[in-house]
């Protein structure tokens, strides 16, 4: 995979399947070369193959988030092909009959994104969420808005800016065209995802306030007749993506005490008072695995749902009953990133290391891809497969699971440079998924590995929660997570011999960013380093990030608190800049809020009073996400920038 095959990028993503099971829509998103944008279009396909796909939306931008009324006559999908008169893209809703001609309707449009569609039991109404702007927007004119009253340390979101004065509500619409949509959620507090009852009377709606706590998160039911909102849970924990069944019965995903972080999240049922029964308590695993956050689905008998699952650098689906049985269903070397079941069928996108997400189906255990929309990305780029291994995890009778990603051409009987890559979070994972930037590397003749060390997800609570500060039991970030990488880096040299040791390189961004500025203050093996999007100064970065004051469940310490300025200052690379040797490239994005570019400021200017060799980027406009979503231009650029510096630097391939 070159740059320029950036432009070429294509999948498949959220399947949904018709109530009837005869069909399955879903979406394909590709890159606009032209325009620098991602545009995305609705598809439909027959779910036993007997038909080719074919697009049923215009896809001029990006329409999504398609979903089928119960009785099967209408196809909803959001849109934001509408401009305002302005030119200002807008975000709208459409409604296509499904067993006619004829152009989609539209319903209803926003100036914010239309989110968690759900058609109402009797196919009548519609609820979705949007994020509804308050007073300080009245005015179009910047200059004459007033000042914003901050009343919470969480109160920006990366990505989406200000958040406070522009909270998520839920919406109810009829879908017969008649009524404005009502908002059924006023109020300061967010409110997303919502779930018919069995009666099309009430909605279960997660709810969050940052300004009560933090990381809490409750289940709310919201009376359409009384329009009151009543809070079902008790305030204490993380519960998220209610999905209700056909007697009522709400499922969530969540754990039970929101100043526990991190923590594996678990797929429960309400029951009466409020109290949750945890149905996955016998597999210790994250049941909301980033970045996929799907409610589960219920069967349509009501006995169990299907969940997603995150295990080992794999992202699975499995049958959850509510006795607690747990059985696979999607399993192997990949990530599902969505799913539908409909009457013990499932349609689910899957991508693996060689390819991004394509459509499947799972009927009577039998398993069939429905799409192709990746084969001409995957014959021009090549992509290589990538091999598991495992390092020893120091200290510990267990494992570190390790990936590797060799040049296609690779002659056993030369050596090439390494670069090892580190994950963001800390609390996520690497694995069986398509890794663009290992294909990018690796095409430009270095062996890329990468691992998911002590700190992340996709293993037990333990494991997550073992570099916690001192005050919290653990050691902290740098400790045995910066142990497992350097075990994984000494095994990949033991186990490859084409791997040259005095050419290993090393790069991350965000939490990997902070362990490749932490790695090079503490040791000089690798030859050159990447620090993207870093955390460089823990105490500047609880004060400054759209996720200000997390320091607190971390480390279980601020800046402010006795000692703990110390404490976040030891825990911080640029504390460790004298012992900085390593030739860096630091990269970074003018509106990060999650790492805000102050991180790499500070990290840059103190390199450069030291005459350091280092090179730092900053890129316009883009935010935490450029690696990922950034423009397409922006994606080929920074490829670029890495490949050109790692090349110099670890000499000729």
């Amino acid at each position: 995979m070159l740059p320029e095959d950036i432009k070429r990028l294509v999948w498949a993503s959220d399947p949904q399947l018709s109530p009837d099971g005869s069909q399955v829509a879903y979406v394909v998103t590709r890159v606009d070369d032209e325009r620098n944008r991602y545009r995305s279009r609705v598809w439909l396909v027959p779910s036993d193959g007997s038909a080719p796909p074919r697009p049923i939306s215009a896809g001029e931008e990006n329409d999504a988030s398609p979903r089928w009324s119960p009785d099967g006559r209408l196809l909803l999908f959001t849109s934001t092909r509408r401009t305002d008169q302005a030119g200002k893209t807008t975000s709208a809703l459409y409604a296509m009959v499904t067993d006619g001609p004829g152009e989609a309707s539209l319903l209803v449009e926003h100036d914010e994104v239309i989110s968690g569609v759900a058609i109402s039991p009797d196919s009548r109404k519609v609820a979705y969420a949007c994020r509804v702007r308050g007073e300080h927007y009245a005015s179009d004119d910047i200059d004459r808005r007033p000042p914003r009253r901050i009343d919470r340390r969480m109160h920006r979101l990366n990505g989406v800016g200000f958040t406070l004065d522009r909270p998520t509500h839920v919406h109810v619409m009829s879908l017969d065209g008649d009524g404005e949509p009502l908002d059924v959620s006023p109020g300061d507090a967010e409110f997303e995802s919502p779930s018919w009852f069995p009666d099309g009377r009430h909605l279960a709606v997660a709810r969050t306030n940052t300004a009560e706590r933090m990381l809490a998160g409750d289940i709310a039911v919201i009376d359409l007749d009384t329009r009151s909102v009543e809070i079902v849970t008790d305030g204490t924990g993380v519960y998220r993506s209610p999905a209700v069944g056909p007697d009522g019965t709400v499922a969530l995903v969540g754990h039970d005490d929101a100043m526990l972080f991190p923590h594996n999240s678990k797929l429960g049922v309400l029951e009466d008072g409020g109290s949750v029964r945890w149905l996955t308590e016998r597999l210790d695993r994250d049941w909301n695995t980033f970045p996929v956050s799907t409610a589960a689905t219920w069967n349509a008998n009501g006995s169990g749902l299907v969940g997603i699952v995150a295990d080992r650098g794999a992202v699975h689906l499995r049958q959850v009953d509510l006795d607690g049985t747990i059985t696979p269903l999607v399993t192997g070397n990949r990530w599902v990133t969505g799913w539908s079941a409909v009457n013990g069928m499932i349609a689910f996108v899957a991508e693996d290391s060689e390819r991004p997400g394509e459509l499947h189906v799972l009927r009577d255990g039998d398993e069939t891809r429905l799409t192709n929309v990746t084969d001409s990305f995957v014959r021009i780029a090549e992509p290589v497969q990538a091999t598991r291994f495992t390092a020893p995890a120091p200290g510990i009778e267990d494992e570190v699971d390790a990936w590797i990603v060799t040049p296609r051409d690779l002659d056993p009987d030369l050596t090439y440079p390494m670069l090892l890559s580190i994950h963001g979070g800390p609390f996520t994972q690497y694995g069986d998924y398509f890794l663009d930037e290992a294909q990018l590397y690796a095409r430009a003749g270095f062996v890329v590995v990468y691992a998911n060390p002590r700190g992340g997800s996709g293993r037990d609570n333990d494991w997550g929660r073992c570099i916690r500060g001192k005050t919290l039991g653990g050691p902290g970030w740098g400790s045995v997570d910066f142990d497992d990488l350097m075990s994984v880096t000494d095994t990949a040299l033991e186990r490859f011999p084409f791997i040259d040791e005095s050419r290993v390189g090393v790069i991350g961004g965000s939490y990997g960013g902070y362990m490749t500025s932490w790695i090079i203050g503490h040791t000089d093996r690798f030859a050159a380093a990447c620090s993207e999007r870093a955390v460089n100064n823990v105490s500047t970065l609880d004060i400054g990030s759209d996720i200000a004051g997390v320091a607190k469940f971390w480390f279980g310490i601020d800046a402010l608190d006795e000692g703990g300025l110390d404490e976040l200052m030891r825990l911080s690379p640029i504390s460790y800049v004298d012992n900085m040797s390593t030739p860096l490239l630091i990269i970074h994005s003018d509106d990060d809020l999650r790492c805000p570019f102050d991180q790499a400021d500070q990290l840059y200017y103190a390199l450069r009073d030291r005459d350091h060799d280092v090179e730092y980027y900053r890129f316009p406009g883009e935010t935490h996400e450029l690696s990922r979503s950034g423009s397409p231009i922006h994606r080929m650029q920074r490829a670029e920038l890495i490949i050109d510096f790692f090349t110099d630097r670890l000499g000729p391939l």
